[in-house]
C-alpha cells in the first residue's frame, strides 16, 4: 500500500472512532446520524421521548430538501408517502381572488431541480428512523447535566442516572434547546407577536377549496392561513393571527376553546371557514424565534436546525433548513479529521443563509399581514408578476447545499 494510500486509510479510521453524539431524534438529529453512518462516522443518537413520533402535524419538504433525501436513498417511500405539491398560489383571505400563481409540480420541479412534496410528520420521521435503525439510538434519555472540561470528552448526563462521553456533541433537540442556552448562556426565545392554530383536514371535507393541489397562503388583516396537501390528498393548515404586546404565558402552547379559532376568522372566505371548521384545534401556540448567531458552537458543542436558528414558519423552512444543516455537517466531518476545523468550515456554508431564511420568514407576516389599501395593492402586484417565483422563492428552493461551490 502506497504512503498515501495508508494516510487515507488512517484518516478513515480516526474518523470513525471519533465519537459523535447527537441530542435529539427529530428530523434533523435523525438526518444527521443517516448521512454520517452512510459516510462512515460512528454515531450514536440520544432522546428525551420513549415514542418520538410526532402526531397531528405536518411538513413541507421543498425542493432544497427533497433533493438532500432522494440522495439518502429514501425514494421511493419518500414520494409515495407524500403528496406532491403543485406550485404556490396567493389568495386574498375574504374575497378568495387569486391574487399570485407559480408554477405547476412539472415545471417547479423542472426549475428547483426536485419535487416539493406534503407529508405527515409522523411518516417523515418513520422514514428516518427506518433508515438509521435502532442500533446506536437511545430512547427515553433526557439530557439532564453536561460538563465539557474543553481539554478531553464531554460528560453527558441522563435523567435515568446513566452518563456517556462522547468527542462532539451536536445539539439538534428542537426548539426549545438545552443545549442551546449552554452555547448562549441564557434563553433567548423572543415571541414573534403572532399565534398560531394548525390541524389536518380530509380531502373530502373540502369541498369548497380551489386548486386543492397546491400551497396556499390566504392573506388578510393581522391574520394568515398557509395550507397544503399531504399524503393522499389531505390537507395541512396553519393559522397564524397578530397579537401583539409581550408573551405573559409560561409556556408556548395553551389550551383554546374548540371553536376559537374560527371566530376569530369569521367573514374571511368560505372556504377557509369549512377548512378550519373541520379540524377542533384544542391548543394554539404563540410563534418565537431566536435571534441568530455569531457562532453555533461552544467548547465541544455544536447546534443544529431549530437549536441553532429557530424560524417562525411562514416560509415553511424549518424542516428543510434542519435537512440542509444536517447534510452540510455530515459532508464536513467525514471529510476533516479537524474537528474544529470541521465545524468552522459547517458554520460558514450555513450561517449566513440561514440568517437570509430566518429575517425573511419573520419579515413575511408583516407582508402578509397588511389592511386593505395602497400597500397591500403594491404587494398583491409584485405576487402577481411574471417573476414572482424568481423574485421570493427561487433563492430559498433552488439552492442545493451538496453541490460543490453553491453559495447561499
Amino acid at each position: 500500500m502506497s504512503v498515501t494510500r495508508m494516510a487515507r486509510a488512517a484518516l478513515r479510521r480516526d474518523r470513525r472512532a471519533r465519537r459523535v453524539t447527537i441530542i435529539g431524534a427529530g428530523i434533523g438529529g435523525l438526518t444527521l446520524a443517516v448521512e454520517l453512518r452512510r459516510r462512515g462516522v460512528e454515531v450514536e443518537v440520544y432522546e428525551a421521548a420513549t415514542d418520538p413520533r410526532p402526531a397531528g402535524d405536518a411538513v413541507l419538504l421543498p425542493a432544497n430538501a427533497t433533493r438532500l433525501l432522494e440522495r439518502l436513498g429514501l425514494e421511493p417511500d419518500l414520494g409515495e408517502a407524500a403528496a406532491t405539491v403543485g406550485g404556490w398560489v396567493w389568495r386574498d383571505g375574504h374575497t378568495g381572488a387569486a391574487i399570485g400563481r407559480v408554477l405547476s409540480a412539472a415545471e417547479y420541479a423542472d426549475r428547483a431541480g426536485a419535487p416539493c412534496y406534503g407529508i405527515d410528520h409522523a411518516d417523515l420521521h418513520a422514514l428516518l428512523s427506518e433508515a438509521f435503525g435502532t442500533e446506536g439510538l437511545h430512547l427515553g434519555h433526557r439530557l439532564v447535566a453536561l460538563t465539557d472540561p474543553g481539554d478531553g470528552p464531554v460528560t453527558l448526563e441522563f435523567a435515568d442516572g446513566e452518563s456517556v462521553e462522547a468527542d462532539l456533541v451536536i445539539g439538534a433537540d428542537g426548539a426549545g434547546s438545552m443545549l442551546r442556552e449552554h452555547v448562549v448562556g441564557y434563553d433567548d426565545a423572543h415571541f414573534s407577536g403572532c399565534i398560531a392554530w394548525r390541524g389536518i383536514v380530509p380531502r373530502s371535507q373540502l369541498t369548497l377549496l380551489p386548486d386543492p393541489g397546491r400551497v396556499q397562503v390566504w392573506t388578510g388583516t393581522d391574520g394568515h392561513l398557509m395550507h397544503h396537501p399531504v399524503g393522499k390528498g389531505d390537507h395541512a393548515f396553519l393559522l397564524v393571527k397578530r397579537q401583539l404586546g409581550p408573551w405573559a404565558p409560561d409556556s408556548w402552547s395553551w389550551p383554546a376553546d374548540p371553536d376559537e379559532h374560527v371566530h376569530a376568522y369569521a367573514g374571511w372566505h368560505p372556504a377557509v371557514v369549512q377548512m378550519i371548521s373541520a379540524a377542533p384545534c384544542s391548543e394554539h401556540w404563540a410563534l418565537f424565534h431566536r435571534p441568530p448567531l455569531v457562532t453555533w458552537s461552544r467548547g465541544r458543542i455544536t447546534l443544529l436546525g431549530d437549536a441553532a436558528h429557530l424560524m417562525v414558519p411562514h416560509h415553511g423552512q424549518g424542516a428543510a433548513q434542519a435537512i440542509e444543516d444536517a447534510i452540510v455537517l455530515a459532508d464536513c466531518l467525514a471529510t476533516d479529521d479537524d474537528t474544529d476545523r470541521a465545524r468552522t468550515n459547517y458554520e460558514v456554508r450555513r450561517r449566513d443563509r440561514t440568517r437570509r431564511i430566518q429575517i425573511a420568514s419573520l419579515a413575511a407576516a408583516d407582508v402578509l399581514h397588511l389592511p386593505d389599501g395602497p400597500r397591500a395593492q403594491a404587494r398583491n402586484k409584485r405576487l402577481g408578476s411574471g417573476d414572482a417565483y424568481d423574485r421570493h422563492l427561487a433563492w430559498i428552493h433552488d439552492h442545493d447545499v451538496a453541490e460543490p461551490g453553491h453559495r447561499p
